[in-house]
């Protein structure tokens, strides 16, 4: 774990969080209205704020420190903690799979019904859910405030529901998740990708009929490639996590080592690199070609290594080592305004 010491140090780290902060949620916006989807965010605080708190306690961070981070006292940020990770009304249970057991146990019930059933975990936290569950198809809803009715999806309706929807993309969301989250239980997995177990289990099986995934003797699931062909129609939310935890990685792990002074030598790390061009450019042609030849160079050398490996089989132990390339064009214009021209001015 990185140790930050002295208040210059603490600012720019300060500085560089804020910064992360506004890209990712420019990232998330745009995820949430892609294609003309307006996705659910109602769960997105409270479960960065989870996933911030068991990551600093897997860190070994102490839950007081933890809580000095966030501004918290001691007690409330456990409450919290505690709040978001299982129902107070259902031991054991996230309160996003209880509410939703609850709904599917009977044929109609009212809104007033489940947050009475749910009164400990609180009515905005449980309303909240009942949003995301509404928006995911997951239940259907009719009427509006306390009187609402609620039934679950069945079956039938949750298979056309995916046809009209085309191919969502789901198979590749969870193939990536194994390949990257691998070896995985099915109940983890689960969660991740906010289905439940017997809807997982599904797509489980279509990824294993395909040999995409595999299923080891204590039921865990790990798959050894993940790929999805340029050009293919479906699957860029797999592509799209895929990107971002690879340059995650890539950071955290630069991060971790001793001296953060990069060399040409080091095995981990990134560079980014800004070409100024415009048409007619002799050289225009060349910077934009360099995402095509990465991506040529990096499949032959997959192609060689994959080969020998089906040829000598893997180690037991082995590293993974994974390359990421991305490249965007930014649309620019010379500022004149302290008289600077421009070519062709």
């Amino acid at each position: 774990m990185l140790v930050i010491t002295g208040q210059g140090n603490a600012m720019n780290a300060q500085v560089l969080i804020d910064s992360i902060v506004r890209q990712v949620t420019v990232l998330i916006a745009q995820l949430a209205t892609s294609g003309g989807i307006r996705a659910p965010l109602s769960h997105v605080a409270n479960q960065v704020f989870l996933d911030l708190a068991n990551e600093l306690e897997s860190q070994g961070v102490s839950r007081k420190v933890s809580a000095d981070m966030f501004g918290m006292a001691l007690r409330a940020y456990i409450r919290k903690v505690r709040r978001l990770s299982e129902s107070e009304t259902q031991q054991g249970r996230t309160l996003w799979q209880a509410v939703l057991e609850f709904v599917k146990a009977g044929e109609l019930v009212t809104r007033e019904r489940i947050i009475e059933r749910f009164q400990l975990d609180g009515e905005l936290e449980v309303s909240a859910v009942l949003h995301d569950l509404s928006e995911s198809g997951l239940v259907f809803c009719s009427g509006t405030g306390r009187r609402a009715v609620y039934r679950r999806a069945t079956d039938e309706e949750l298979g056309q529901l995916a046809q009209l929807g085309g191919d969502s993309g789901a198979e590749e969301l969870c193939w990536v998740l194994i390949y990257r989250h691998g070896p995985i239980e099915l109940a983890e997995l689960a969660l991740l990708l906010r289905q439940t177990e017997a809807d997982t289990a599904v797509l489980v099986e279509r990824l294993r009929e395909a040999g995409r995934v595999q299923r080891a003797l204590n039921g865990t699931l790990n798959a050894r490639d993940f790929v999805v062909p340029l050009g293919a129609a479906i699957g860029w939310e797999a592509s799209v996590f895929d990107h971002v935890q690879a340059v995650v990685q890539t950071i955290c792990q630069r991060l971790q080592q001793t001296s953060l002074a990069a060399t040409d030598q080091d095995p981990v790390g990134g560079s980014t690199y800004s070409f100024d061009v415009w048409p007619g450019h002799p050289l225009e042609a060349e910077v934009k070609a360099q995402l095509s030849q990465f991506r040529s160079r990096a499949g032959e050398l997959g192609r060689r290594v994959d080969e020998y490996n089906r040829e000598q089989g893997l180690a037991r132990h082995y590293q993974q080592v994974v390359h990421y390339a991305g490249q965007c064009i930014l649309e620019r214009e010379l500022d004149t305004s302290h008289g600077e021209t421009g070519q062709g001015e």
